[in-house]
């Protein structure tokens, strides 16, 4: 998945179907002069419907549609004969897809599970046929209900990744490598700040061909749940991951120093992502002896597992894909 096709915002307008008319048509047969109601009911309007697709990452199919519009109902007619439902407007979307009122910024609804169906914008109900209001001193009632009318609105549809492994760090602390390494995303890696500017993601292949999902947030920095350096594009994905994986490397002038940026940074952004496990990886760690490792051993932040990798020379990889699972899936 590259950059440009990563879409995980946008702005859109719905619109269901109106109901159907109801009949006020009387019968009329041979031989039958004065037939009773038999006014059919109109058909029930076509909803918008969000329908979520966990074989899909991204908003991008949806990043042109401005408009999205149901089929209306059919009107009833004779008969009793009810008119067509309008056709329903069906819109894919990615696991962790949520849905906004553009207008009060109110959360409709979340889609988290694959197939899972949420009505955006219901489609007008039919309208009732004349026979319903036949009664003992209206024999033949000559109105009917019209159609309910279309339900319409503006609506921010965005994505919170949902993966079960986050990387978290400072850019060039060496994520879009790792991932480049246990899945087969090829993320934009270089030697720069930010070379990630939107999420990447990638299945990480297990024993027994079991997998897990892995995604790169781009790098956070100090003052990123401010919105410094995009930080409220960034943090917000981190939510939806189960575990997550802080990244520092080894040459980082203080390790603890930059754990405790980090932490903070989220706590900022949402307290709750401190309730989430976590494990950190020390990145780059072809540039450390024994000798040294001992040393950084001593200065390692508390209360968290650390393990020392190297992407280039597949260092640790193991060690780490095996910590990961077990965290993952609750092992002890």
């Amino acid at each position: 998945m590259t950059d440009g096709n990563f879409i995980d915002y946008i702005k859109i307008y719905a619109s269901s179907g109106k109901g159907g008319r109801g009949s006020a048509h009387l019968h009329r047969e041979k031989y039958i002069e004065k037939g009773g109601p038999d006014g059919g009911d109109g058909g029930r309007g076509g909803h918008v419907i969000l329908r979520g697709n966990k074989g899909m990452w991204t908003l991008h199919h949806l990043r042109f549609l401005k408009h999205s519009r149901a089929g209306h109902g059919g009107d009833g007619a004779s008969s009793r004969s009810t008119g067509a439902d309008g056709e329903d407007k069906y819109l894919d979307v990615p696991l962790g897809t949520i849905v906004r009122n553009a207008d009060t910024q109110e959360v409709l609804f979340e889609i988290t599970e694959d197939g899972q169906e949420k009505i955006l914008c219901e489609g007008g109900k039919g309208g009732l046929g004349n026979w319903h209001f036949k009664s003992a001193t209206n024999q033949t009632p000559r109105y009917a209900q019209p159609g309910m009318p279309a339900v319409d609105g503006w609506f921010q549809i965005e994505l919170k990744i949902l993966a079960d492994v986050g990387l978290v760090g400072f850019p060039n602390a060496g994520k879009s490598t790792l991932l480049s390494v246990v899945t087969a995303a090829k993320p934009k890696i270089a030697d720069y700040a930010f070379t990630t500017l939107k999420p990447n993601i990638g299945i990480v292949e297990y024993r027994n061909f079991q997998s897990f999902v892995m995604a790169d947030i781009p790098g956070i920095i100090e003052g990123a749940h401010e919105g410094k350096g995009l930080g409220h594009y960034f943090l917000r994905h981190i939510e939806r991951n189960s575990v997550l994986l802080f990244m520092i490397p080894a040459d980082a002038n203080d390790v603890k120093e930059d754990y405790k940026v980090l932490l903070n940074e989220l706590e900022l952004h949402n307290p709750e992502l401190l309730h989430k496990d976590r494990l950190l990886a020390i990145t780059k760690s072809d540039l450390l002896d024994d000798e040294l490792k001992e040393e950084m051993q001593k200065e390692l932040p508390e209360g968290i597992e650390t393990l020392f990798i190297s992407s280039i020379t597949q260092t640790g990889i193991v060690a780490l894909k095996d910590a990961l699972w077990k965290v993952v899936n609750k092992e002890i």
